[in-house]
């Protein structure tokens, strides 16, 4: 599967349907997180990222201007296929190439390990957000190194 998906770089007002798909279906019919939760401000400034399979939405992240990773989702039966390290991986870089030094997230508590594969680094205690238990993370941005594949 991973090498038959194509992975685009967009606004959000460029691809607003594929991208609201992906997180209605994952987060807020999957997850149960509230509708009022899920929508913000921060997506028209973000970077937000699309992933394709024969031309079907598949799964989207976005990164904000001060550099948090989010709203990051695979649907349900893409996921365990590569499709989230081709993701992160591409988020990354794209984070490099537009001089970010770090970059932070909120780990869902069944997705931290999966982020610790790219050096993730645990930061502070566990929280609760839309019922669901996080964690803060962190990854430190060498621009002259590759970093950005899973160990």
């Amino acid at each position: 599967m991973i090498d038959q998906i194509q992975l685009i770089t967009t606004p959000w007002k460029q691809n607003q349907r594929a991208l609201k798909q992906i997180r209605t279906t994952v987060f807020i019919e999957e997850q149960h997180v509230p509708v009022e939760l899920e929508w913000d401000k921060f997506d028209d400034q973000s970077i937000h990222f699309l992933v394709l399979h024969d031309n079907k939405p598949i799964a989207t992240a976005r990164l904000k201007p001060d550099g948090q990773i989010g709203r990051m989702a695979v649907i349900k039966n893409c996921r365990n296929r590569g499709v989230g390290s081709k993701l992160l991986s591409t988020i990354l870089q794209e984070a490099k190439d537009n001089g970010y030094s770090m970059v932070y997230l909120h780990a869902q508590k069944n997705a931290i390990n999966f982020y610790s594969q790219f050096n993730f680094i645990q930061n502070g205690t566990e929280f609760i957000d839309a019922d669901i238990k996080h964690r803060a993370m962190y990854k430190l941005l060498n621009i002259n190194n590759d970093q950005n594949q899973p160990n």
